[in-house]
């Protein structure tokens, strides 16, 4: 009976002290160490990303600016954006989405001028009327063509082009030079130092087209500086992020 508890006990404290070692952690589930505070605080910062702010770089990330994003024009091209302001955790609520409509374009244009004689005898016809021309622009399926003016209804176009015949020029069509589409601008009413940094890196990586602009804020929004500052430092940058992810 007493070797049967001598054996037992020299059994418990084996198994104790290989407990203790963390050597049973994976078939326990539960660590001998537990949560100690420098494990939590290893896994709460990343420690190479962490440096101190200077006092400037403080003071921009607090200064505030009205900014937009646009013109952004079409759908395609807003969701676009969107994604990328979403990625990065901007959701939509942190803006006000702004819409316009763009109208269309009409222009008077040559037919198209298969040859180079072609294209020379219709430039002299225009410059000794004094008809104002230039390449006209995209629409390769077009080309080659000149276009001789721009209207802003199909209307006026079609005025134009019988304005055109009355002089004896022929040779003419009327063709849509660009669709009504709607533009879209985001307004962040009063973004602080961090965002305006991020929204500008956005911009000049994903966004392609669409610029950054300040803007004037809403009456009873008060902007705490007037323009964009500039991009915060490496130090700030990291610092932010790194603040981000505790």
């Amino acid at each position: 009976m007493l070797r049967a508890l001598l054996v037992l006990l020299l059994v418990v404290n084996a198994l104790f002290f290989s407990w203790t070692q963390g050597w049973l952690d994976g078939l326990t589930g539960v660590r001998a160490i537990g949560e100690r505070e420098p494990e939590r605080l290893k896994k709460a910062q990343q420690v190479d990303r962490v440096s101190l702010l200077s006092p400037q770089a403080a003071a921009a990330l607090q200064l505030t600016a009205c900014i937009e994003i646009g013109p952004v024009v079409g759908e395609a091209a807003l969701q676009q954006v969107q994604s990328s302001l979403e990625r990065v955790g901007i959701t939509p609520a942190s803006y006000e989405l702004q819409a316009s409509e763009q109208a269309g374009q009409w222009g008077v244009a040559t037919i198209k001028l298969t040859s180079k004689d072609f294209r020379e005898r219709k430039e002299e016809t225009y410059k000794r009327l004094k008809v104002p021309y230039e390449a006209l622009p995209g629409m390769p399926e077009e080309q080659p063509s000149l276009l001789l003016s721009r209207h802003a209804s199909e209307k006026a176009a079609e005025a134009a082009l019988e304005a055109f015949s009355q002089r004896a020029l022929k040779g003419l069509r009327v063709l849509q030079l660009q669709k009504a589409q709607t533009s879209h601008k985001l307004r962040f009413e009063a973004a602080d130092g961090a965002l305006q940094a991020q929204l500008r890196t956005l911009t000049a990586r994903e966004f392609g087209g669409p610029g950054l602009h300040t803007c004037v804020p809403s009456a009873g929004v008060a902007a705490s500086a007037p323009t964009p500052v500039p991009a915060p430092a490496p130090a700030a940058a990291s610092a932010a992020s790194s603040g981000g992810s505790r």
